[in-house]
């Protein structure tokens, strides 16, 4: 069973948010794959296995199961893409539990159909902004996460959460973003430390929420998005109705063979 590790949201090694794909023959048990996602110890490992004219598409993070990830949609696409199992012509169309998503191969970027999570805006559960010291100029939850608006991009590169209080709030995840400059329209950072990852370095998902909230703010439907962590990544995102595109590119750094114990027996629930 060959497992690899893809940087996504970027086009240089070592950059972007590197997440595992596992290709699987038939389902797997899930208790399995969260082992193998805590011992792979990224943001979050995919496990794809066929079904109709498709796969089956779960994403785990070290500790729990997610309903939504860009990063790892667009590393397992890449994968399928350059395996050979799907060709460069057709999309890729993925079972998960946000419903059918699907991507396809775009010049030299893969773009995903995601639906989109627009913000409504929101009171912070206490202690939030002081979790994140920062003066919030707007706060807004999502679907899954809050949204935390700051005025510059200092003062989102110098945010440094206190993440055990995070961890003891009813929030799943925070994105802090800001305007962009000249290269870009927006800025982000998320934390998700309830999620076992304390900063993600790039993730999709937000960008369901992000790309809605500065679409209306900048009166565009196109734009170019910088998540700001210490890896960084860049992603191209387009509104379009209910769902939002969310462009980028991927490069594989490593793939393995998992062994021995690790490997669960086939039919095994």
């Amino acid at each position: 069973m060959i497992i690899y590790q893809v940087d996504a949201f970027t086009k240089v090694p070592y950059r972007g948010n590197p997440a595992g794909v596992c290709l699987l023959d038939e389902p797997a048990p899930a208790a399995w794959m969260q082992n193998v996602a805590r011992e792979m110890n990224l943001s979050e490992t995919a496990f794809l296995d066929p079904e109709n004219d498709g796969y089956r598409l779960r994403w785990f993070t070290p500790t729990v199961e997610v309903a939504l990830c860009g990063h790892a949609t667009l590393a397992s696409a890449h994968i399928l893409y350059e395996t050979g199992r799907l060709a460069l012509e057709h999309t890729a169309r993925f079972f998960t539990l946000s419903g059918l998503l699907t991507a396809r191969s775009c010049g030299d970027q893969i773009e995903l159909n995601f639906p989109a999570t627009p913000p409504t805006p929101a009171d912070a559960p206490g202690g939030l902004t002081e979790a994140l010291g920062v003066t919030a100029l707007a706060i807004a939850k999502s679907r899954f996460d809050y949204l935390v608006e700051v005025a510059t991009l200092d003062e989102l590169l110098a945010v440094e959460p206190d993440f055990t209080t995070l961890r003891r709030l009813p929030v799943r995840g925070t994105m802090v973003t800001c305007p962009g400059g000249d290269d870009y329209d927006f800025h982000s950072r998320f934390f998700a430390p309830n999620a076992g990852v304390n900063e993600d370095p790039v993730t999709g998902s937000a960008h369901c929420t992000l790309g809605p909230y500065w679409g209306q703010r900048l009166g565009k439907t196109e734009m170019l998005a910088y998540q700001a962590s210490a890896r960084g990544g860049v992603l191209h995102v387009r509104l379009d109705g209910e769902r939002v595109i969310l462009g980028g590119q991927a490069v594989t750094v490593l793939h393995g063979e998992l062994v021995g114990a690790t490997v669960y027996q086939p039919g095994e629930k």
